[in-house]
C-alpha cells in the first residue's frame, strides 16, 4: 500500500511544500479569518471546521481531491503520493480540508498522514 502524505500550509508563511497535487484555496473559498469570532481559532476548533465545510464548493473539492489521490495510488509508480493544501495563513481552510481529505481517503481504505505546517503559527495580519 502506498503512503499518502497531506500537508496543510499557509502561502504567507513560505513556499508550498513539494507535492504531486497542490490545492490553493485562497481565491475561490471564503476565509474564516474575516470573522472576528473565528480569526484566532484553528481547524482544531469545530466552529472553524463547520465554517469551512459549509462553504459552497468545499465538499466537491474534497471529493475531487480524494478521487485524484486514488488515481495517483493506482499508477505504476511505487512511490508515496504527496498532497499540499494551502490557504493564506494555514490555520483555517487548508488545515480543515486536509483533515477532511484524510477522512475521505480512509473511506477508500487509504491511510493518509497529515501534517499541519503552519497551524500553530501566529495569526497573519492582513
Amino acid at each position: 500500500m502506498l503512503t499518502v502524505y497531506v500537508t496543510s500550509f499557509g502561502f504567507l508563511h513560505g513556499e508550498p511544500p513539494p507535492a504531486h497535487l497542490t490545492l490553493d484555496l485562497r481565491e475561490h473559498f471564503r476565509d474564516p479569518h474575516v470573522s472576528p469570532e473565528l480569526r484566532h481559532m484553528t481547524a482544531n476548533d469545530s466552529a472553524v471546521r463547520q465554517a469551512v465545510y459549509g462553504t459552497p464548493g468545499i465538499p466537491a473539492l474534497i471529493e475531487a481531491a480524494s478521487d485524484a489521490v486514488v488515481a495517483f495510488t493506482r499508477g505504476p509508480s511505487a512511490g508515496p503520493v504527496r498532497v499540499a493544501v494551502g490557504c493564506a495563513g494555514g490555520r483555517h481552510r487548508a488545515a480543515a480540508v486536509a483533515m477532511a481529505l484524510k477522512a475521505a481517503l480512509a473511506d477508500e481504505d487509504i491511510t493518509a498522514v497529515v501534517t499541519h505546517r503552519d497551524l500553530d503559527k501566529p495569526v497573519v495580519q492582513r
